[in-house]
């Protein structure tokens, strides 16, 4: 007997029911009895199926306009002293692992985007999470940079005139329009190249075997499995009409949350957590990554570019499928609230004190508006 998943009261309220279903969501969120295929269209040969995808019910709280305040839990957690100090470490990190050295132009441009600003959200993540299972700091600190400087390749390759083609990144202009194309280019290779170079090398304290079980969950994240098959999917259904939510979760799960998913876990794998940790850890990335994503396409509809420090509104003339286009800003209000909810059980079980800065961390992604 199928439990009931969100996403088919979602399809029924905001009447998406003749949208086609064409994937399998790997939150359990959408069922299509008769369409057992995990093929996305324009894929070559393969599907692109997600790892561990029993699935999760999706139940968490809310993206509030910036007049209300969220709901504070009781708790003396200074999230935002934490905040600061997470970011002033890893951002002394990045500097000191991507240094200036020759040839110039390449690690100009690698540092230029790298040390940008930003919120740090990824590499917090990989600490909390460490942290959380027993570890210390230095032990997922190489992996946290690590995680920064992909997700720094991926925005620089998104924002190239090939992809989303845009002039502004956290409020300065982008790589290619610094370096040009060419240069924009090498410069995201590089920092995917050296991620993986240094969790190697700068790792310390660890079990050799969790440091490659670490490098290999990384690897699945970014490559066809993960980061490019939801970028692959979102070009090839940019102004596609019938695009539904399954396919929009496809994209979404993929493209930005599989690798919030790989933070959690490299940070939870490092700092020696068990099977079991490591897997509620996974189930809570999982909804934050989705949230990420759904409070993101709200965001894109509601701020302008300079509140943002990016290009407000682009997915709307691009013709991209997001969340507000499908289930209107107040559906997609109420989907971050329960993801958020949904997140935060899954850290019951574990030391509160220790748990704080991922539940702070949750909310902080739900309720966040650049």
């Amino acid at each position: 007997m199928r439990t009931l998943n969100l996403a088919d009261s979602w399809i029924h309220s905001c009447s998406m029911s003749n949208h086609p279903i064409r994937f399998r969501s790997s939150f359990g969120l959408t069922h299509n009895p008769n369409n057992n295929s995990k093929k996305p269209p324009n894929s070559p040969t393969h599907p692109f199926p997600l790892k561990h995808t029993r699935p999760i019910s999706i139940t968490a709280i809310l993206t509030r306009d910036e007049t209300q305040s969220p709901k504070q839990e009781e708790t003396q957690f200074d999230f935002k002293a934490y905040m600061v100090n997470k970011a002033i470490s890893v951002n002394k990190a990045l500097d000191d692992a991507v240094s200036l050295r020759d040839p110039l132009t390449i690690h100009e441009a690698m540092r230029y985007s790298l040390l940008a600003g930003g919120k740090r959200v990824r590499p917090m993540l990989c600490i909390a999470a460490c942290e959380l299972v027993g570890g210390v700091q230095s032990q997922a600190m190489p992996a946290a940079c690590a995680v920064e400087m992909i997700h720094t390749m991926s925005l620089i390759h998104d924002d190239l005139p090939c992809m989303d083609n845009d002039d502004l990144r956290r409020g300065k202009p982008t790589n290619h329009k610094v370096f040009g194309e060419d240069v924009a280019v090498l410069a995201g290779d590089s920092l995917l190249a050296f991620a993986f170079e240094y969790i190697a090398t700068a790792t310390t304290g660890v079990p050799s075997s969790r440091i490659l079980n670490a490098i290999s969950e990384l690897a699945k994240s970014i490559g066809a499995e993960g980061l490019v098959a939801g970028q692959v999917v979102d070009i090839t259904s940019a102004g596609v009409s019938d695009i539904g939510l399954d396919q929009l979760e496809f994209i979404h799960v993929h493209k930005t949350a599989q690798l919030l998913e790989a933070s959690v876990v490299l940070g939870a794998i490092l700092g020696g957590g068990d099977n079991e940790q490591v897997e509620k850890l996974r189930k809570f990335a999982r909804c934050i990554g989705l949230l990420f994503q759904v409070v993101d396409d709200i965001l894109d509809v509601t701020k302008s570019s300079a509140e943002l420090g990016k290009t407000a509104g682009k997915d709307l003339v691009a013709e991209k499928a997001t969340y507000p286009k499908l289930m209107g800003i107040e559906k997609s209000r109420e989907f971050a609230e329960k993801l958020n909810k949904e997140a935060k059980d899954q850290l019951s079980g574990f030391d509160s004190d220790k748990a704080a800065p991922l539940f702070a961390l949750a909310n902080y992604i739900a309720y966040r508006q650049n």
